[in-house]
């Protein structure tokens, strides 16, 4: 019974088989027209899922070529916005080799408010090796060779950077102002060294004077209101620079009483925290004036601040906003000891060049020179050498300053151990750094190396001058400083048709 139902199903479907022509497929084949139908699918899954990787691929080229542009964009005008005298931003190549970075041609007799440059980034001449020779174009009848004399600090040699008629000229105009004695001396022979203060004050009252509020509790902001000491009394830049060193390691974040008393006590004990004593400790002995060399002045000071310019490769507005030049007379046995020309960065300190855009309640001055040139006007028939006493050194360390017994910063007793000395010859200049680099192209730390002074003049007469340029750690600090001095200019000039100078005392002050 059961095999004759089979066999009736079977002839059913081959019935079925049969019927509609031959157009139904049997049961026996409907799959693998399915298993077909899903590998079409597979294949167009496929080619769209290329399709969108090529898409995507183009789109982010696309992104990234535009992030480059805009990147290339930001870096060429600068986050900082330095008022330049003439807007040159071509950049040369030096005779090294190497590219330059982008720098000013000599100033021109105006400044502009509206004239920026275009980098906020500080020229520095490659040193390459100590020994290297490489020409410089300064005047357009001659070429002059600058010999890298230092690494550490980066120290060059120009002779016959001024003629002899330049050096006689800024002699004489020295002579004309009128010099004045330097206002730190070594005592006369006989005469002990006093560090008292003029006013005369115990730890105990000078710590109730700094506590505003009398809570028995000393902050910052109490120190800081009363930084503002300009006339060399009991509380200089030094001490307060100290003091808020130790503020700064309490673990509290304030002074008692006695956090007061260690701390002052290590700020006025000779020997200690010999980065801020070298400049406490300064002595020297000679006479000094400053040339102004800006627009109305005598033409070979307008032409030696051009060289200077034309050198540096700096932008114009830079050195025609530094300090005016300093002309120094050493008579026999005058000397300065070793010193540093600019200071250390300091959050509490603000540069004394850049004061018009200064935050006012700033802890104090101190100077900003991001290189030193120095002009021999004079030769000297014996001593008078500048020295670096640590130039080249492996390391730097202010302890080995003083070695068996003898501290090297003092020029009169060891300007011979010095590590480089240079003999004065009428003419010649010396340009250094002050600063490294910042890595950004900007100003950094100070250079330790650049330690030097001037041994004492043992016969004949050493006039030099000093060019320094100016530039402030914080380079939107320089730029509104820049900005400042250019609204002066355009509101005190107004409706005049020449250029009238802003006078020396609106924008420094002679340090």
């Amino acid at each position: 019974m059961e095999d004759a139902t089979m066999e009736d199903a079977q002839e059913h479907l081959i019935g079925q088989e049969d019927s509609d022509d031959g157009e139904k497929p049997s049961l026996l084949h409907f799959h693998p027209p399915s298993r077909s139908t899903r590998v079409q699918v597979q294949r167009s899954s496929v080619c769209s899922r290329a399709y969108f990787v090529v898409v995507m691929v183009f789109f982010h080229v696309y992104i990234l070529n535009v992030i480059g542009l805009l990147l290339y964009v930001h870096y060429n005008n600068g986050p900082g916005e330095l008022v330049s005298a003439d807007g040159d931003t071509s950049a040369s190549v030096s005779d090294s080799g190497s590219p330059a970075l982008p720098h000013s041609a000599p100033a021109p007799a105006e400044l502009h408010a509206e004239e920026q440059s275009q980098t906020f980034s500080l020229a520095r001449i490659e040193g390459i090796r100590v020994g290297h020779v490489q020409q410089v174009s300064l005047t357009p009848d001659r070429k002059h060779e600058m010999k890298t004399i230092s690494l550490k600090p980066l120290l060059f040699e120009i002779p016959g950077f001024l003629s002899e008629e330049e050096c006689r000229v800024v002699v004489q105009l020295a002579q004309l102002k009128g010099l004045m004695e330097s206002q730190t001396t070594a005592p006369s022979q006989g005469q002990e060294e006093s560090n008292q203060p003029l006013l005369s004050l115990s730890t105990d009252e000078i710590f109730s004077l700094l506590d505003l509020n009398q809570d028995g509790l000393l902050q910052k902001h109490e120190i800081v209101s009363h930084s503002r000491s300009r006339d060399g009394t009991w509380l200089n830049p030094d001490n307060l620079q100290q003091i808020l060193t130790g503020l700064d390691t309490c673990p509290t974040g304030i002074l008692t009483l006695e956090d007061f008393k260690r701390v002052y006590t290590v700020s006025q004990r000779p020997g200690q925290q010999r980065r801020l004593n070298l400049r406490s400790r300064f002595q020297q002995r000679n006479k000094h004036t400053f040339l102004y060399q800006g627009p109305g002045s005598h033409h070979v000071l307008q032409t030696l601040r051009n060289r200077v310019t034309s050198l540096t490769r700096l932008p114009s507005a830079l050195v025609e906003l530094s300090e005016p030049l300093q002309v120094i007379r050493y008579e026999q046995g005058d000397f300065s000891n070793a010193h540093h020309d600019s200071s250390a960065s300091h959050s509490e300190s603000t540069c004394a060049h850049s004061r018009l855009a200064r935050n006012k309640s700033a802890l104090a001055e101190v100077p900003c020179r991001y290189l030193t040139m120095l002009f021999y006007l004079s030769s000297v028939e014996e001593g008078g050498e500048t020295t670096f006493p640590v130039a080249d050194n492996r390391t730097y360390e202010e302890q080995a300053l003083v070695q068996d017994g003898v501290d090297l910063t003092d020029t009169q007793e060891t300007c011979g151990r010095g590590n480089f000395r240079m003999n004065p010859t009428a003419g010649t200049a010396l340009l250094w750094y002050n600063h490294l680099s910042d890595g950004r192209g900007w100003m950094g730390e100070l250079d330790e190396y650049s330690l030097h002074g001037d041994c004492p003049v043992g016969r004949g007469v050493k006039w030099v001058a000093n060019s320094w340029v100016n530039v402030d750690p914080d380079h939107q600090q320089q730029a509104r400083y820049q900005r400042v001095v250019a609204q002066r200019h355009r509101a005190k000039s107004g409706t005049e048709e020449h250029y009238q100078p802003l006078s020396h005392s609106d924008l420094h002050q002679d340090l």
